[in-house]
């Protein structure tokens, strides 16, 4: 079996916008990011951990939206804080 998490009822129908300009909070603040995330809730834009803001963290504990899942080229992969699990989740 898969892994999986306790929360995927919080997963919505959020689509990635089609020119993505980079993390929300990063161009708010003009700081910069590593790597971009989309909220599975709400369709927020954050940075990963290893930007030094960690706005995709901060949003998740903020609003309570736990399911992450990258927006990189060639990465499929969706990630709960919460439960600290990364699986795949096959398309709708």
């Amino acid at each position: 079996m898969a892994p999986t998490c306790a929360h995927l009822d919080q997963i919505r129908i959020v689509n990635a916008p089609r020119t993505i300009k980079g993390c929300d909070g990063c161009l708010a603040n003009g700081t910069e990011w590593v790597h971009l995330r989309m909220c599975h809730s709400c369709g927020y834009i954050g940075c990963c951990d290893s930007s030094p803001e960690q706005h995709a963290r901060k949003h998740a504990a903020a609003k309570e939206h736990p399911l992450i899942r990258s927006v990189e080229p060639r990465e499929a992969w969706t990630y709960c804080f919460t439960d600290d699990v990364t699986f795949q989740i096959a398309p709708a």
